[in-house]
């Protein structure tokens, strides 16, 4: 039995699975409340606890943490994720290590679930690979040569930090920026400047009433009206679509993927971004790069962080 171990800002998971030659089962799964207010430790423990009744009385053969970063994967360490306020040099592995004796291994999320999608998701098959998470934010895992690619101190990946403009909306603090054009965030920023553009010339899309802020558009709301029929809508998705399809293009010709592996956004809204996508990448990649590379919408869906805690464990 495998157990895993998935840490976010608002819920922590334990679940567990069984691996054969036949695949994965996941077996079990208890979710809590991710308590910012209580030591770090003690909600480590809490974590433990609901690891043991899931657990009965077998002992996990590998345990696998996915969390955000920053962390140090090698070292086993949490270095204070955006998402988790005070956690700041958490060693959670020796902590959980201690208590059931086995190995133990952590990995940030989108490393973790780039895993997943390799070993039992869209990317089965491949030596190279790119996941990118595509989100509330925007990372990459990288399989390179058949195993996953950290770089000199766990950071290698981020790639929602390159800047594709000098102006645009911003993501990971950073204007024009991949993850400001490609991610929740971004096509949210991008919804609400549209909106207001047409508002004042006497035009109102869909998704948007006059006074509405920033917050209250969403992703969804412009994809549902996009999906309905909204020209603005369209329009947003079609320029997410476009910057997409520029930092890829980035990515085809410096990694030379066999596949991209793209989770979230892109998974629900495949129909508005795809095409767009692929018109720049046929206009900016190599096309002996662009070529033997397919770009898919990942599988393993709202499960995905069951399985990146698992895969993680297998590593």
């Amino acid at each position: 039995m495998i157990l895993g171990f998935d840490i976010g800002g608002t819920k922590c998971a334990v679940v567990t699975a069984e691996i054969d030659e036949s695949g994965i089962e996941l077996l079990a799964k208890e979710k809590i409340a991710t308590d910012l207010s209580v030591d770090p430790t003690e909600m480590i423990d809490r974590l433990i606890t609901l690891a043991d009744r899931l657990c009965g009385d077998k002992k996990p053969e590998a345990i696998g943490i996915s969390c955000g970063g920053p962390l140090d994967a090698e070292k086993g360490v949490i270095l204070g994720p955006p998402n988790l306020i005070g956690w700041n040099e958490v060693y959670i592995v020796e902590q959980i290590k201690a208590h059931f004796g086995v190995p133990v291994r952590l990995q940030n999320d989108a490393n973790a679930c780039a895993l997943a999608e390799w070993k039992f998701g869209a990317g089965q098959g491949c030596d190279n690979m790119i996941f990118l998470t595509f989100g509330t934010g925007l990372g990459a895992g990288l399989i390179l040569d058949g195993r996953l690619y950290n770089g000199t101190n766990c950071n290698a990946g981020e790639v929602g930090h390159i800047r594709l403009e000098k102006m645009g909306p911003v993501g990971y603090g950073k204007v024009g920026s991949f993850e400001g054009f490609c991610s929740g965030g971004g096509i949210a920023q991008l919804g609400y400047t549209l909106a207001l553009e047409k508002s004042q010339q006497g035009e109102c899309p869909a998704y948007y009433k006059p006074g509405m802020t920033c917050a209250e558009v969403t992703a969804k709301t412009v994809a549902d009206a996009a999906d309905a029929g909204d020209p603005t809508a369209n329009e947003v998705y079609r320029l997410c679509g476009e910057y997409l399809g520029r930092g890829l293009s980035v990515l085809i010709d410096i990694l030379n993927p066999q596949r991209i592996v793209l989770g979230s956004i892109f998974a629900r809204s495949e129909n508005l971004l795809r095409a767009p996508a692929e018109e720049i990448i046929r206009k900016e990649a190599l096309s002996c790069t662009a070529g033997c590379c397919e770009i898919v919408a990942a599988t393993l869906g709202e499960r995905i962080g069951d399985y990146a805690a698992i895969a993680t464990a297998l590593q």
